[in-house]
């Protein structure tokens, strides 16, 4: 995870960031941090930022929740494919709600948003207008990046989703 929040900081370095902003769970903050340091800035905290397990007691990656305890992955997966989940509702509000906010306050600006899986497939299916229903649509790598291009009219145009380049000749940070 460290290497991982490095390299992409390298990547990310040689844009105009003017701003970052960082969901509060502690793998975010984390992510953020070579980030913030490379970049000179102080990231900003928002709740709406955060991953849909936010009140779990531990964290554990998706992908080994799947092999370890596929009865809890696939409960989970229920859980949020359920058509009347008013506690998926209120997560994909709220994070929608959250980047809407930042963009708003940050016009003619490129931030940086340092978040999670859910957050970013919330934020994607509200701007490729999917329904709530089947939101998960992209699989998006610890410290990958995506991009949104979004314009004081309220257009939102997806320009990457998953950008990787920063792992390029980096086997050891590639997910198996």
């Amino acid at each position: 995870g460290n290497s991982q929040a490095q390299a992409m900081a390298q990547l990310l370095q040689e844009e105009q960031i003017d701003g970052l902003y960082v969901s509060p769970m502690k793998r975010a903050l984390g992510t953020v941090a070579p980030l913030a340091a490379a970049l000179g800035l102080t990231p900003l905290v928002r709740t709406g930022l955060s991953e849909f397990d936010k009140n779990s007691t531990s964290y554990i990656p998706m992908e080994i929740l799947k092999e370890q305890d596929r009865v809890a992955w696939e409960k989970l997966n229920r859980e949020f494919d359920s058509s009347k989940n008013a506690r998926l509702d209120r997560f994909l509000t709220e994070t929608v709600a959250a980047i809407e906010e930042i963009v708003g306050e940050n016009a003619g600006k490129t931030i940086g948003i340092v978040c999670h899986g859910g957050v970013i497939n919330s934020y994607l299916a509200h701007c490729l207008q999917y329904s709530s229903t089947n939101f998960m649509k992209f699989n998006v790598d610890y410290t990958s990046v995506t991009r949104v291009l979004a314009s004081p009219a309220g257009h939102r145009s997806v320009l990457s989703v998953n950008e990787r380049t920063h792992f390029r000749g980096k086997p050891e940070l590639m997910l198996s």
